[in-house]
């Protein structure tokens, strides 16, 4: 969805018409190519994704902001049969952390161990980089349609997430990039508020974009508080990008969005090999597969796992 606006008396581009309550998201360019912006008010899709695995706060944390950085780089992709897996792998107690987001930035993820609890932080705040751990790789693998998918990998530099984003996009892309992502956890344990954004700065860039967008990233709070506040995706961009005229590329929502059918775990039976197979139709009248995204459970019969090994 493409939305184009008029001119404000202010040095900003905005469209005409007001953001949809369901809007989550916005993407925006500036007028002189320099910088292109996403933002994110992920606060529903942590929440659910909370509900869906029971996660504990520092996990939903740690899983809320990378769930948050693949749905914006989702909408990154080029074609909509594309995707976008994001891996971290620290060697903190959390384990591994997957996510993977579509082209439109539906998204879904896990935490391998999503219990994990950990005490404050030296700042009082959730220990995200001692949950993931401050080393070990982050791994992007991107399906563009092609024979091979894209696989880029970055050691971790923080365990924070938005730093370890930034890093990759640096090294891997070589594309100078400010990346924030945040969530509130409330005293019930659900999500307060939950977010982020993703600034780069295009080949085309000068100097005085740089020292606009420093100036402007220095100013701002942190992207958690100001979703808490009430602001939207789009101003909080608007705050960003005070010094440039911009011109809003797509607002839309994004919501987590799981893709599992009887049909997926089939084939993923399938793979496991004759053999396989029926071993465990020898062993058990039927077995219980579930999916590690969305937690529901497909119960397949002994004589279905035959016929899937040729019998």
């Amino acid at each position: 969805m493409r939305s184009r606006g008029h001119r404000s008396s202010g040095s900003t581009l905005w469209p005409e018409r007001k953001s949809s309550v369901t809007d989550n998201f916005v993407k925006i360019i500036t007028g002189d190519g320099f910088v292109r912006g996403f933002a994110l008010n992920s606060t529903e899709i942590v929440e659910r994704a909370r509900q869906i695995h029971s996660t504990a706060p520092v996990v939903t944390a740690a899983l809320g902001r990378t769930l948050t950085a693949t749905s914006m780089m989702g909408t990154m992709l080029k074609d909509e049969n594309c995707a976008i897996t994001v891996q971290i792998k620290g060697d903190g107690p959390i384990g591994s952390i997957l996510c993977v987001s579509d082209f439109s930035g539906n998204v879904r993820g896990y935490a391998a161990n999503p219990l994990v609890d950990l005490p404050l932080n030296g700042l009082g705040k959730l220990d995200v980089a001692g949950g993931v751990g401050r080393s070990g790789f982050l791994n992007i693998i991107k399906d563009l349609g092609l024979r091979e998918p894209y696989v880029g990998q970055v050691p971790i530099v923080s365990g924070e997430i938005a730093e370890d984003i930034t890093h990759y996009f640096a090294v891997s892309e070589q594309v100078p990039t400010v990346t924030a992502l945040g969530v509130l956890v409330d005293r019930d344990y659900s999500v307060k508020a939950a977010g982020g954004y993703i600034l780069q700065l295009m080949p085309n860039a000068d100097e005085s974009a740089i020292e606009k967008l420093e100036r402007a990233v220095a100013k701002v709070k942190p992207v958690s508080t100001l979703i808490d506040e009430g602001k939207t995706p789009a101003e909080i961009l608007r705050a960003l990008l005070c010094e440039f005229d911009v011109e809003i590329l797509e607002q839309s929502y994004k919501e987590y969005r799981c893709n599992c059918s009887r049909e997926r775990i089939e084939r993923a039976l399938i793979s496991l090999g004759r053999e396989e197979l029926l071993k465990l139709a020898q062993e058990q009248q039927s077995i219980e597969v579930s999916c590690q995204f969305c937690e529901r459970k497909y119960q397949v019969p002994a004589d279905e796992l035959r016929h899937f090994a040729g019998l």
